[in-house]
């Protein structure tokens, strides 16, 4: 037990430290009295086009992005699938949502986030955050249905990678909400538990982002603990939006 102990102690200092070396990278593009010493948007940017190859092009437009994915069979998600759900809400919004999959509501309607867990999503945002949906970007890890809601694996992620990497130099947000352990573990580029790293802020390409429980894990898990620990990320998200 006392061993057990010793490395949850562990575990939870390296979480930390990594948050805290994440915060530091953060702010040290910022001069005294948070003057930017440079543009973060464009440094993204050029973190995506590294990521993609630099002799790809990055689109334009969510359009354009559009096209590029009709009709994909990069995985064999492909196959049942009854729409692509790329992703829906503002082109220049601030502040993105990404899950995990489309489900069974989502996979008819070809609209991210539309079932039971997309209606709590859609109360966070509104109620806890004071935003309005139509204002942020709702997407996915992955675009296409992942057969009974299971986790999407490593080769679908990895197909689909190119279309969020495109969506976000599209968007260029300001911050991320990873909603869950596969969109957290798919942005840290590594497993992560969503137990340990929620709350703690993080970066990809450039963007912080803020993993969360998944509006389906809550519903599950639907007590006051719950909740709160949510809008306690939400309440962090609102405040690094008011001060970017």
């Amino acid at each position: 037990m006392l061993m057990t102990h010793k490395k949850d102690i562990i575990d939870e200092m390296r979480a930390l430290s990594g948050a805290l070396r994440t915060t530091i990278r953060y702010y040290e593009g910022f001069q005294a009295g948070g003057v930017p010493m440079r543009d973060p948007a464009e440094e993204t940017l050029q973190s995506i086009r590294r990521a993609l190859g630099n002799e790809a092009s990055l689109p334009a437009s969510m359009e354009d992005v559009r096209g590029e994915i009709e009709g994909c069979e990069r995985c064999e998600l492909c196959r049942k699938r009854k729409n692509i759900v790329l992703g829906e809400g503002c082109e220049e919004a601030d502040l993105v949502f990404i899950g995990e999959g489309p489900g069974r509501e989502e996979d008819i309607q070809g609209r991210p986030f539309v079932g039971k867990a997309g209606a709590l999503l859609t109360k966070i945002i509104e109620n806890a955050m004071g935003f309005k949906r139509a204002d942020v970007y709702i997407t996915n890890i992955v675009k296409c249905r992942p057969p009974k809601n299971r986790d999407p694996e490593a080769d679908e992620v990895a197909a689909c990678h190119p279309y969020l990497l495109k969506q976000l130099a599209v968007i260029r947000p300001k911050v991320i909400v990873a909603l869950g352990r596969p969109a957290t573990s798919t942005l840290l580029g590594k497993p992560a538990k969503i137990t340990r790293i929620r709350g703690q802020w993080q970066a990809f390409h450039g963007i912080p982002f803020m993993p969360t429980f998944h509006p389906a894990y809550v519903l599950r898990n639907y007590d006051r603990k719950t909740r709160g620990l949510v809008f306690d990320d939400m309440k962090q998200v609102v405040q690094a939006l008011k001060e970017s």
